[in-house]
């Protein structure tokens, strides 16, 4: 199967919702926008092409034009993103991630009903070379990947259930990889979910809604928050 060609529509630019600022680094709240032809949400950086300049980076930049990226979230993802106001700051809180020092929480809503109230997801991940962007579990060549998910509660109505996700690990696509999976693929997702599940939400209903890690200015631990849209 050939990779997937999907048309970049990203959110229109509105005010940028920021849920902590100093004069060290900024965290900001990252929309996900409506899935229009396979392309729906906003890059975290900008892609290749012209056409896919548009991202919150570019968007941060343009009112705090010193910002650096420290991370990112996938592009139908929306929640917390951090962005640092000079390298140092940027370097400090990239080692942070890289040692996971990083406390993160995701909320999504997936398909079916999730047995276990709390679980370990350990399955070693890779690039599906010929379908990129998608990656797959590969038990013999995978990388570790490591993910905790708390239930919160069930909908029998749609036969959903609302989680809380950590990662330990933060391979490309790991939640989403992970939950499809154990069987319960995330809601909105164009690359993992079946159409029928795909086709139940208007959006990737994941968010990150939650990062804790210590401030490299005052050494204290900054943990900020943002309510999940859906």
């Amino acid at each position: 199967m050939p990779p997937t060609r999907t048309v970049y529509s990203p959110p229109p630019a509105a005010s940028l919702e920021v849920r902590y600022r100093d004069t060290a680094l900024l965290v900001v709240d990252k929309p996900s926008g409506v899935a229009v032809h396979g392309g729906s949400g906003l890059l975290s950086v900008p892609g290749r092409g012209e056409d896919k300049q548009d991202s919150l980076a570019a968007r941060v930049q343009a009112c705090h034009p010193g910002a650096l990226v420290v991370h990112r979230l996938d592009m139908g993802t929306s929640g917390l993103l951090v962005m640092a106001l000079d390298a140092g700051v940027q370097r400090e809180l990239g080692r942070q991630f890289e040692l996971r020092q990083v406390e993160k929480c995701y909320v999504a809503v997936v398909a079916g009903r999730v047995a276990e109230a709390q679980m370990t997801i350990d399955l070693p991940l890779i690039a599906d070379w010929p379908n990129r962007p998608r990656q797959v579990v590969d038990h013999a060549c995978g990388k570790p990947a490591l993910t905790r998910l708390r239930v919160v509660d069930y909908d029998a109505a749609s036969d959903t259930t609302r989680v809380h996700l950590m990662p330990e690990t933060g391979r490309s696509h790991q939640l989403r990889v992970h939950l499809q999976a154990l069987g319960h693929p995330i809601l909105g997702d164009e690359l993992y979910a079946p159409p029928e599940r795909h086709a139940q939400a208007p959006r990737l209903l994941l968010h990150a809604s939650f990062l804790a890690f210590t401030h490299p200015g005052t050494a204290t631990r900054l943990a900020v928050s943002s309510p999940p849209p859906f």
